[in-house]
């Protein structure tokens, strides 16, 4: 079944390549989406793809790349939206 996430992690996460660890991982996963770093210091996280798939991400986001210090992740489920067209760095 097909579900969407939104995640916004806090932590030192930018600055760390959060964002391309993040659609690298998002690719991995076969997910469609996006990854932008936020103006308070957060990274936002938009992803739509198989349940496993998600879980697999909020998972992986709560240690990161090598040098993020993640401190706490929010988890929103939304309504998929259809999206495609692979995982995306926006800015």
């Amino acid at each position: 079944m097909r579900k969407r996430v939104e995640l916004k992690i806090y932590g030192k996460v930018q600055g760390v390549f959060f964002r391309d660890s993040t659609r690298a991982k998002g690719e991995e996963l076969h997910l469609s989406g996006w990854v932008r770093n936020e103006p308070d210091g957060t990274v936002q996280i938009v992803a739509e793809g198989a349940d496993r798939d998600l879980n697999s991400m909020i998972e992986w986001c709560k240690y990161g790349p090598d040098h993020a210090v993640v401190e706490k992740v929010d988890v929103k489920w939304l309504e998929p939206s259809g999206e495609s067209g692979g995982f995306k760095i926006v800015i």
